[in-house]
């Protein structure tokens, strides 16, 4: 037995490991993973999210992305026993369009604001579409600047803290900042820099001061590079910080939702993705750029792919705020090792029928980003009588996230876009009767990954391409399986019909309605 464990142990020591982080909304999750994409060991650790006053979502970048870095690193270490000297090469993922200014010594000057769950800068895009003009606007984005573009929010730091935009050294976005507390180095990838950070960036890397004139200095931006480019090594603070060793590689790394989409083998043009997490989120790799006002587009991480992409702003914040407002009964009965609250919420869903006997809800909490992008969206819970209780509202949120994927779904089939695969991912795939409602509400078929733990998956993957242990993306695919497959019951999908159609009209005749609110509340 003491010689079988050696010779583990031996083998542990031998082997080449890659790890892959992934800051995400609420959770930050980590992976270690073999030399064949094999995971090794798995760690997660929760964190929240500051929202001072409406439509203002920010995170501490320090007591939140790198304190959960260092706390996941430490934990896949201990966790496998692995020889960090092993590990050849690390990928790091966050929340994507987060707009962190710094100091000239990295120290962050505010807490972040966050991507575009955060709608403070809208007066701020209106600002820029007058600069630039609509049509400029139109053909440099493909879409009204919104809630997810980082420009506005630079310029909002301008306009309503000037004492900070003076101190700026670089304004960052997560994955950016985390990079930085890693290796020392200011870098962003092409993916997010390109799309996000729209039009700051020429594509060849350089600062496009057409735009940024005004917005900030060629300075106060990073530096541009692939996703899977080398940005820097481990410097000594971060390994004491860590427990990585100095000089391990870290890639530039990027955005969770790309990241994620690379987890669930979207590599190639009809490859989709659908990611199931606080919000919701879709990536669809193209082999050209759709532009359409409803949505987002740009090009992908894999090389000469484009990509049409999409986001919501609740999901599983929608399902949990339902859990603490309604089942916070059960939420202490999980507590006193009871069951989980989720699963306790998914015994009542059965007992209600399709429609929640005439309950809709609008998925509109935090606003909305695509397809209505309407930061005065609000949510709503229509069809209320004496007769519905708890498990009625809650059914019907649930159907409400698959009805604004659904809305999606509609404009892709518009606009003739080739979808071969659907994979989903997130932490919404631990509830599988949500994965089924939602391939009933589509009518379409819906696969999981075998590695469902998302992003830091994707992370760890491109680290492989990173360190050249493998060569491409189309070597990564081939290490992704797929898990649990999902078929349509057609005769369900017939029975959501109307009440999707009653989603869609409730938001249409209460639109100017909720603006209305958001004036009354200024």
């Amino acid at each position: 037995m003491l010689l079988i464990e050696s010779e583990r142990n031996n083998k542990i020591m031998a082997s080449k490991y890659f790890v892959g982080i992934d800051v995400g909304t609420n959770e930050t999750k980590g992976i270690l993973i073999d030399e064949q994409g094999r995971e090794v060991v798995s760690a997660s650790t929760t964190h929240g999210v500051d929202n001072p006053k409406p439509n203002y979502f920010e995170h501490d970048a320090d007591k939140v992305w790198y304190k959960d870095i260092c706390i996941i690193s430490q934990k896949l270490l201990n966790q496998s026993k692995v020889n960090p000297e092993d590990i050849k090469c690390i990928g790091v993922s966050a929340l994507s369009s987060d707009c962190l200014p710094v100091d000239i010594h990295g120290k962050p000057l505010r807490k972040a604001i966050l991507y575009g769950i955060d709608a403070r800068a809208m007066a701020e895009c209106q600002e820029l579409t007058d600069k630039w003009g609509e049509n400029k606007v139109i053909e440099l984005f493909g879409r009204p600047l919104g809630a997810s573009d980082i420009a506005p929010k630079i310029l909002w730091i301008k306009n309503n803290e000037p004492e900070v935009y003076a101190k700026t050294y670089k304004f960052l976005t997560a994955s950016s900042y985390i990079t930085y507390k890693l290796t020392g180095n200011y870098t962003i990838d092409n993916f997010l820099g390109l799309a996000s950070f729209n039009p700051l960036y020429n594509r060849n890397g350089s600062i496009n001061m057409q735009y940024a004139d005004g917005i900030c200095t060629a300075r106060q931006l990073a530096e541009l590079k692939k996703t899977t480019d080398i940005a820097g090594y481990i410097t000594d603070e971060a390994s004491k910080d860590t427990g990585l060793a100095i000089g391990t590689a870290v890639i530039t790394g990027g955005d969770d939702s790309g990241a994620e989409a690379i987890s669930s083998g979207v590599m190639a043009p009809g490859d989709m993705l659908i990611q199931m997490g606080s919000t919701a989120y879709m990536i669809l790799c193209t082999d050209k750029l759709y532009d359409d006002e409803r949505l987002w587009r740009e090009e992908f991480i894999v090389p000469y792919t484009y990509d049409v992409s999409a986001g919501t702003n609740t999901s599983g914040a929608l399902t949990k705020w339902i859990r603490d407002t309604f089942y916070l009964d059960k939420v202490h009965e999980q507590e006193q090792g009871g069951i989980n609250a989720y699963q306790a919420m998914m015994q009542d869903l059965k007992e209600i029928p399709i429609g929640s006997e005439g309950l809709v809800v609008l998925p509109y909490f935090a606003g909305e980003r695509t397809p209505i992008n309407d930061a005065h969206a609000k949510g709503v819970i229509f069809g209320l009588n004496l007769a519905h209780t708890r498990k009625h509202i809650m059914r019907a949120a649930y159907e409400s996230v698959c009805y604004s994927i659904k809305h999606h779904f509609e404009i892709f089939k518009e606009l003739q876009i080739p979808i071969n695969q659907i994979m989903v991912t997130g932490g919404g795939t631990k509830n599988e009767q949500w994965i089924q409602m939602l391939s009933d509400v589509l009518g379409i078929r819906l696969q999981t990954p075998s590695v469902t733990i998302g992003a830091c998956y994707g992370d760890a993957l491109m680290a492989m391409i990173g360190a050249n242990h493998i060569n491409n993306f189309t070597e990564a695919k081939k290490l992704i399986d797929i898990g649990k497959v999902y078929y349509p019951n057609l005769e369900n999908t017939l029975k959501y019909e109307p009440y999707y159609k009653m989603y869609i009209e409730l938001y249409k005749q209460n639109k100017k309605l909720m603006a209305m609110m958001d004036k009354i509340n200024q």
